[in-house]
């Protein structure tokens, strides 16, 4: 595994290192590829790239695969729109993106080894991830309309987690 990793790790640097060199060399490149609106999609596909290598062999990678194209998402967003003060809200995604690579890790798991549990778990931590990105929207930017009804939404919150405690 340790060894998958270094690989893995040493093919990313060669892949940016190379993306460089031919800016470097071809300076008109960079003003066709317009690196100055699109540079976020380098975060994206190393992301992407850490995703493969999970699934070609180490499926630890998953995780922080899912994050870092997540956050490269995130930034793409805010750097296409101009909607940085979205962060405010925004970075309520990242535990959402751990959640969607443990529910991939467990998607991937042969039967029997786990994989239910890892499900599960990550299907947890992506609704939360995602009721506290509406949450945090509705309170910070009126996401929706949902600005005035936000507390709505809390008291729905309460009441699922006591209906949840009853039919336990």
């Amino acid at each position: 595994m340790r060894k998958q990793s270094s690989i893995v790790g040493g093919l990313i640097l060669i892949l940016v290192g190379a993306l460089f060199l031919l800016l470097e060399a071809f300076p008109d490149l960079a003003a066709l590829i317009a690196l100055d609106r699109h540079w976020p999609l380098l975060i994206v596909a190393i992301g992407v790239f850490f995703a493969l290598a999970a699934l070609l062999s180490a499926s630890a990678l998953l995780i922080p695969g899912a994050v870092i194209a997540g956050i490269g998402a995130i930034l793409y967003y805010q750097n296409l729109s101009g909607n940085w003060a979205s962060w405010a809200f925004a970075w309520t995604l990242i535990p959402g993106f751990v959640g969607l690579g443990i529910l991939l890790q467990g998607l991937l798991r042969p039967r029997g080894r786990g994989g239910r549990g890892e499900i599960r778990a990550g299907g947890r931590l992506l609704l939360i991830s995602l009721v506290l990105f509406v949450l945090f929207g509705a309170f910070f930017n009126g996401l929706g309309g949902l600005d005035q009804f936000w507390p709505l939404l809390l008291i729905g919150a309460g009441l699922l987690l006591m209906w949840r405690s009853r039919a336990r």
